[in-house]
């Protein structure tokens, strides 16, 4: 496929034109996803689905704060059912947002749930299929009969949705594809597109086409490829599979770290003009979503260009694309020092360049033994600045380059088209990254600052652009400095600290997500280099955990089941219990470190300013 099917420019702000995808009546408080119309922000309820009293008043919360479209677990039949009483009692109170089902494994709550909610979620990799991470080879035949079988579990589904002018949701995990799936294809983005068009497929059989495709993941790398490779492959399709595309980060966890990883994955494809509906999965209060969400579409005309017919940019984006959109790959590059024992570019880790200003101001508060601490000063920096549209040369391919500030460009297509004309000039430099070419008259607030910098920092560290970044538009000296390593951990391209996958909660939850969270950071946060996932349930647990150390996966009320990876070693375990044999079992690996002693006037979080 072309590489730049994907978007109609890696340049220029094109958003890509869907059609429209209608969810309950647009004249009685629905919505239509798609087509020129806005991007529709929503989120999840996290109460139990058979608690009517409490599903409406999260809902009522979410509608508050802007909610356009309001999902509720429905894992059983009699959970879908209770949708029923849910809807009810929203529409007695004048509260008209539409509700979606969110179907894992059972058909039957899927047909029941379509009766009563203008929306259904279904998942391809666990809806016909029963996950056992089993290894078969499957002759095309055997291939055959399995998509017969699908069909013949799927259609009901999709004839009932048409009926009653439902729309749904073909939404694909990284944590859930079936075993077939795996087996065919690998745990991969080609996977994932794969299993969605599986499904999409039995729907316009039955001239259904009232859906919309997400592929979301837990690693923003990994779910900005699925996405580009889902849009590139329905343009291959055919005009007529334009369909509208429902983008989210899953199990993105809390705080800062939460907001990183969502605006990297979520950011980057809005600012490439794809997406039409987004959630922001937090381990928090779901309210907390929709903020981040009306926050972060509010940085796309920021941080993007508008077709232009300026002659130097049109070329490349007719003739070359700086990165594999499809597959990730880091740039490559000479290795070359850039500080007194810093070296960048090569193998070596994206390394973290601050001003003097920051410089000065932290380093006197830096500890011997803290990973967060500053690699290089800007200013005296061996760094050559220029202007991507304009004629430039370097005379070797080990001189530092960057973006000169002030050029009118946005970082993402200035860094974006600075790498083409190095390719096209057939040099190999490292490239430092900024997150700013311009100031704005005051600091930007905090939150804003996270968000444009992640953007626009984890969009091209996505690409494989990138070798050293500079953080300048965050006006805190610490703060700078901190979001700086959080947007390289969260982007995958370096550990500093330990990495947490957290999922945001639903009424399939098991347990309280948000202090069993906090809980086992405060046992575990000082364990550098390690990864733990922390699943209230099932659904994408294993599959999400792949790439984890260890697991802590609700298994059934008050009991936790432990995982080392994707393998279950511990079940059952006493919830009052499951903390400290999280610990054990990480110890047993080898993994455990005792956390140095802090010092009583200091903590590590503030330590840096």
């Amino acid at each position: 496929m072309s590489a730049t099917a994907y978007c109609r420019s890696p340049y220029f702000f094109e958003p890509r034109l869907t059609r429209e995808v209608v969810v309950g009546d647009p004249q009685r408080g629905g919505i239509i996803v798609g087509g020129h119309h806005p991007v529709v922000m929503q989120s999840m309820l996290t109460c139990d689905t058979m608690d009517t009293a409490a599903c409406v008043h999260q809902t009522l919360d979410l509608v508050a704060v802007g909610c356009q479209l309001v999902r509720i677990t429905a894992p059983t039949v009699k959970d879908a059912a209770n949708l029923n009483n849910i809807v009810a009692e929203l529409r007695g109170r004048g509260c008209l947002v539409p509700i979606a089902a969110d179907i894992h494994f059972k058909p039957e709550a899927a047909m029941e749930a379509a009766k009563w909610v203008e929306k259904v979620r279904v998942n391809p990799g666990n809806y016909a299929d029963s996950k056992k991470f089993a290894v078969k080879e499957y002759t095309d035949e055997q291939y055959e009969a399995e998509l017969r079988r699908i069909e013949e579990r799927f259609t009901p589904l999709v004839k009932v949705c048409k009926e009653l002018r439902r729309a749904m949701r073909i939404g694909t995990n990284h944590g859930s594809l079936s075993d077939r799936i795996m087996n065919r294809f690998g745990d991969t983005p080609l996977g994932m597109v794969e299993s969605a068009l599986e499904f999409a497929r039995i729907a316009r059989k039955h001239d259904y086409h009232n859906f919309v495709f997400s592929m979301k993941s837990s690693n923003p790398k990994v779910m900005i490829e699925c996405y580009r490779m889902l849009v590139a492959r329905l343009d291959e399709l055919g005009p007529d599979w334009n369909y509208p595309i429902h983008l989210g980060v899953t199990e993105a966890g809390d705080g800062e770290d939460g907001r990183i990883k969502s605006a990297i994955g979520i950011g980057s494809l809005l600012c490439d003009g794809l997406g039409d509906t987004i959630r922001v999965s937090l381990t928090e209060d779901s309210p907390n979503e929709i903020a981040v969400c009306r926050d972060l579409l509010a940085q796309v005309p920021v941080l993007t260009l508008q077709p232009s017919s300026d002659s130097t940019i049109q070329r490349f984006n007719d003739s070359t694309i700086p990165f594999n959109p499809f597959n990730y790959e880091r740039r490559r590059t000479p290795e070359i020092e850039i500080a007194d024992g810093i070296r960048a570019g090569g193998e070596q880790t994206i390394r973290v360049v601050v001003t003097q200003a920051t410089w000065d101001k932290v380093t006197p508060k830096i500890r011997p033994k803290d990973d967060v601490r500053p690699e290089a000063v800007y200013e005296e920096l061996n760094v050559y600045e220029v202007d991507p549209t304009a004629d430039f040369d370097v005379n070797c391919d080990t001189q530092l380059v960057t973006v000169k500030d002030d050029i009118g460009l946005p970082p993402i297509t200035a860094f974006r088209l600075l790498a083409a004309k190095l390719k096209a000039l057939g040099r190999t430099n490292p490239i430092l990254l900024k997150d700013c070419l311009a100031f704005e008259p005051a600091p930007l607030p905090p939150n804003i600052a996270l968000l444009r910098a992640s953007v626009v920092i984890g969009s091209l560290l996505a690409d494989g652009i990138g070798d050293a970044i500079l953080i300048r538009g965050e006006a805190g000296a610490g703060q700078s400095l901190r979001l700086a390593f959080n947007i390289l951990q969260a982007a995958g391209c370096r550990s500093f600290k330990t990495d947490y996958v957290a999922c945001p909660s639903c009424g399939r939850t098991l347990f309280n997500l948000q202090t069993v969270t906090a809980r086992i950071k405060a046992r575990t946060e000082h364990l550098k280099g390690v990864k733990i996932a922390i699943m209230g349930c099932i659904v994408n647990g294993p599959g999400e955990m792949a790439d984890a150390d260890f697991g802590y996966v609700g298994g059934a009320p008050g009991k936790i089941n432990l995982y080392v990876g994707k393998t279950p070693i511990k079940f059952n375990i006493p919830e009052t219990e499951a903390v400290e044999r999280l610990v054990d079992l990480i110890r047993e690996h080898g993994k455990w470190v005792d956390p140095a002693p802090q010092p009583h006037t200091v903590s590590h979080s503030t330590s840096v300013g």
